[in-house]
């Protein structure tokens, strides 16, 4: 689950739409990832220990936040997407808040030959508390518009390695650092050895920071707010 919670989404776009006038910034032009095709010959095939997005499994969150209830739904689908030549799976997000669903994504991932898996964009549809429908807000392709594939998982997550998430220069752009290797965490769901944790945050607002931790053969199993230590949990995998 790359997104940021639900509480924090909300938020940011509020104070996002309001410094987007304010703030002057210029594109990393630097930033140029090595998506060429030869290297993802079977990018639907992930192998990846930390990511493993199986086939057909749904993954449940929950936590309680300052605004309400959190529930999110991830489940892999059977359809797959080209995206800059590059074959990627699809995972259906949905985030509810007490009850609500306020989002749902189609997110795009592919693994290179080294077992780094890449995130190649979303389609999002955004809805409002009574439920119509808002918009399509956070909304991206890499290869349109200037916007370039990122790495949801390190094929090697070694302790201080920083990377991009995803970049669409003022609209999406999350980055990530391993803050911690070969840690036991415990959840109600379960005790996990040998699990990583991340910080990840966003330039686009540099006061929402997170810490997410991920087991082996699991995936992600918790997010941690780090603004009020309040957090999401894996409840169920089906």
């Amino acid at each position: 689950m790359k997104k940021t919670s639900i509480f924090l989404m909300l938020s940011f776009s509020f104070i996002l739409a309001c410094q987007k006038d304010e703030i002057t910034r210029q594109p990393d032009t630097m930033y140029q990832p090595d998506v060429h095709i030869a290297r993802f010959p079977n990018g639907t095939n992930i192998t990846n220990p930390y990511f493993p997005v199986a086939d057909g499994k749904k993954y449940t969150y929950e936590g309680q936040t300052s605004d309400g209830l959190e529930l999110v739904e991830e489940h892999r689908l059977p359809t797959t997407r080209i995206v800059q030549g590059i074959e990627c799976i699809v995972v259906n997000f949905k985030a509810y808040l007490d009850g609500n669903l306020i989002e749902e994504a189609y997110d795009w991932y592919a693994q290179d030959i080294e077992g780094t898996v890449w995130y190649f964009g979303e389609e999002v549809d955004n809805y409002n508390p009574d439920g119509t429908f808002r918009d399509h807000g956070g909304s991206w392709e890499a290869g349109i518009d200037d916007a370039k594939a990122g790495i949801i998982m390190p094929a090697n997550p070694t302790l201080g390695l920083g990377y991009r998430e995803e970049y669409y220069f003022n609209e999406a752009e999350d980055e990530a650092e391993i803050l911690g290797v070969n840690l036991l965490v415990s959840i109600p769901f379960g005790n996990f050895s040998n699990s990583i944790q991340t910080r990840n945050w966003t330039e686009l607002e540099p006061d929402l920071n997170e810490n997410k931790y991920y087991a082996p053969g699991i995936g992600l199993i918790k997010e941690v707010n780090l603004a009020d230590n309040t957090q999401i949990v894996l409840i169920s995998i089906q």
